[in-house]
């Protein structure tokens, strides 16, 4: 039989692990995390995507072990013993993310424990890229890799009861049933993972981590049985190529290696289905007279609004393609649900393969163009080449996760095969409607239905984002940036006449003609007249700002509820006190942090700005060439002056907020009275504006 794990080609290495546990939903693995990192002696490493030192390892127990809070745990873990080292690695997040994640985790996971706790946030990696492996590593002896990360929301057991008291996050909301898989392996295997979590921390910290020396003590649990002894366990990576590190894609070679290898069936568990190259792979296979039965258990939505509209319609996208390619109805695409009522679906966070009851592979990596090439990713693979007792181990595995989503044994399972000899089949036969496996339908928005491969890459890329691009516009002596200015006010034009035809909508439209305009002034007035006003609108700002919501539409939404002058000055002071707060923020947050909006050119800017604070800021204002809070961000971590900074911030601001403020006074003319005075006068207004936007951009962007 040909082997499908190849070291140099789809894995990183091959290592031996004396056991081998198969750890599924977090219940099962935040309890083998807490008695395994009990006993470490010398090291303990965590490399996350997300960590919350607020994280209730063990809710609703008791524990001879410590406290159970994840970072009360480390803290008293480290403390018992004295020469013991926690290092913690997180994803130096995205701002996105600010709202959803613990405040302030190199405090908790920091300042607030045991010395020989660290925490560093990792900004090593290119612009748009997360680091998204989930590792722990404990003595070298013991190592944790898959899907879960050591956050909220991610606990939950095999019975994903609807309502859990148990399964809250820490400000005590209730989450939805939640269904994951970790691996844990034992020796040589854990060794390798240490290995390259100390990699990660030299990279994102410059430091040296050594290796702990020789094995003290069997850190394995008493109370948990190994799924499988003495193997060979083989770690793929992602990585994308960064400063001189080159671009490894194990991950994506290893996907296609399996995929082609199978003779039988695919059983694939994860959280999207949103890689093109995946999509493909499965499709030719679905396309051959005598290929595999592919079986696909997903969540039934994306989580959150975003994810709604870009990775859910994408997955409708490929989805769609890959039934077409069924011509011998050999595909299955399920999400599992606690009843035939859709809101009480299962959320699949999973990212398993089984092939054949020959090649299993858990892991941190999706189904997505990010995992294949940007982000950086770990997964673990077992191939049994032949040998009964390892297909018996991956089967069982298998019978065990199908034995959850369909609410029966999995002896039960395995049988049921055997006898249909169909994965398919014995799904179709033991489906019910209650706890089950139901088939996913989904189509896409019908916008996303005509988008081509490069548009579906652009919402999930698989490859760095030259964001940095923006700031090229400042530095940039060759004529490109001259282009760029070119585009972004063509992109603002665009959006005026946008609003314009909307207005124009509103106005001479049956449903816009039903709205009551008097209330509606009269709703615009009650604003104006609130003492507050001014603080509603920079609150308003400072939140914006945060969200990186456009200021333009800010600007023109404070313009259109206030007079001309309150509209002006109010935009104008809630545009400068949010410039400063984010300004602030950059300060505060440093080179380090701020480097991943900015990329490279950060440092090449600082001496720009340094160079000419006062001008730069200003024409950075002026001129629209980046994102507003971005660039305030920016000139905080270079450490303009703050003078500079908040005198640039204000004359670069002011002619832009007055022209906006000008032209959503005139089209509110327009659209109250809409005599033909009113609209030349917008016309011209807008005239006037375009044509001053481009003077500036050919005056000022040099």
């Amino acid at each position: 039989m040909s082997e499908i794990l190849v070291e140099g080609k789809n894995c990183y290495r091959k290592c031996h692990s004396e056991r081998v546990a198969f750890l599924i939903d977090g219940a099962a693995y935040f309890s083998a995390f807490v008695k395994v990192v009990s006993k470490a002696r010398r090291s303990i490493l965590i490399v996350g995507w997300d960590i919350d030192s607020r994280l209730e390892l063990l809710p609703g127990e008791t524990s001879s072990h410590g406290p159970t809070k994840l970072g009360e745990f480390l803290d008293w873990v480290v403390s018992q013993t004295p020469d013991l080292h926690a290092h913690i690695l997180e994803w130096d997040f995205a701002m996105i993310y600010a709202f959803e994640r613990e405040p302030l985790p190199f405090f908790n996971l920091g300042w607030k424990t045991h010395r020989r706790v660290r925490f560093h946030a990792d900004d090593e990696h290119p612009v748009g890229a997360s680091h998204h492996q989930k590792i722990v590593v404990v003595d070298d002896e013991i190592g944790f890799a898959g899907g879960l990360d050591l956050t909220a929301s991610r606990w939950d057991t095999p019975q994903h009861q609807p309502e859990d008291p148990r399964r809250v996050l820490p400000s005590g909301e209730a989450y939805p049933p939640f269904h994951d898989v970790h691996m844990m392996v034992e020796g040589e295997a854990a060794a390798c993972l240490g290995q390259l979590a100390r990699e990660r921390w030299r990279r994102a910290t410059g430091e040296t981590l050594p290796a702990p020396d020789g094995r003290e003590n069997d850190l394995w649990p008493d109370d948990l049985d190994s799924d499988l002894e003495n193997v060979e366990v083989a770690i793929a990576r992602t990585e994308a190529a960064y400063k001189d590190q080159p671009e490894v894609q194990e991950i994506e070679t290893l996907y296609k290696d399996a995929i082609a290898s199978a003779k039988n069936w695919i059983y694939i568990e994860n959280q999207y289905f949103t890689s093109l190259d995946i999509e493909e792979a499965l499709a030719n296979r679905l396309n051959e007279d005598t290929g595999p039965e592919v079986v696909l258990v997903l969540p039934h939505q994306c989580e959150g609004w975003l994810e709604e509209q870009t990775m859910n319609n994408i997955r409708s996208v490929l989805l769609k393609k890959l039934w077409e390619s069924d011509r011998h109805n050999r595909l299955r695409v399920y999400y599992p649900s606690t009843s035939a009522n859709e809101k009480e679906a299962i959320f699949v966070h999973a990212k398993v393969l089984i092939v054949d009851d020959e090649l299993v592979r858990i892991g941190s990596s999706n189904l997505s163009n990010r995992s294949m090439g940007l982000d950086s990713e770990c997964d673990l693979a077992i191939e049994a080449r032949g040998s009964r007792e390892l297909k018996e181990a991956i089967r069982v595995f298998r019978s065990r996760l199908l034995g959850e989503h369909l609410s029966v044994a999995p002896e039960e399972i395995a049988e049921t095969v055997s006898e249909q000899t169909s994965l398919i089949k014995a799904i179709e036969k033991l489906q019910s409607n209650s706890r089950s496996l139901y088939s996913l339908q989904t189509e896409p928005t019908e916008w996303f239905d005509h988008l081509d491969e490069d548009e579906l890459l652009t919402l999930d890329p698989e490859q760095p984002l030259e964001l940095d691009r923006m700031i090229d516009i400042i530095i940039h002596k060759d004529g490109k940036g001259q282009k760029r200015w070119k585009v972004r006010f063509i992109k603002t034009g665009l959006i005026i006449l946008l609003l314009a035809g909307l207005a124009a909508l509103w106005r001479f439209t049956p449903p816009g003609q039903s709205i009551d305009k008097e209330l509606l002034v009269q709703w615009a007035n009650s604003i104006r007249e609130e003492p507050a006003a001014v603080g509603y609108v920079i609150a308003a700002y400072l939140t914006g700002s945060l969200l990186f919501f456009p200021a333009t539409l800010l600007i023109g939404a404070t313009a259109f509820v206030f007079d001309p002058i309150s509209g002006f000055l109010y935009a104008l002071c809630g545009s400068l006190v949010s410039a400063l707060a984010t300004y602030g923020i950059g300060r505060g947050l440093g080179r380090a942090t701020v480097r991943r909006l900015a990329g490279d050119k950060l440092n090449r800017l600082s001496k720009r700005l340094a160079q000419r604070g006062l001008t730069a800021v200003m024409v950075v204002h002026l001129v629209p060439i980046a994102q507003f809070t971005v660039v305030n961000m920016v000139a905080g971590a270079s450490y303009i002056r703050f003078r500079d900074f908040a005198l640039g911030t204000l004359l670069g601001m002011a002619p832009g907020i007055l022209a906006v403020t000008v032209f959503v006074d005139r089209l509110k003319s327009a659209l109250l009275d809409p005599n033909w005075t009113n609209v030349l006068w917008l016309l011209a207004v807008l005239v006037i504006v375009v044509s001053s936007g481009v003077w500036i951009g050919k005056r000022f962007t040099r």
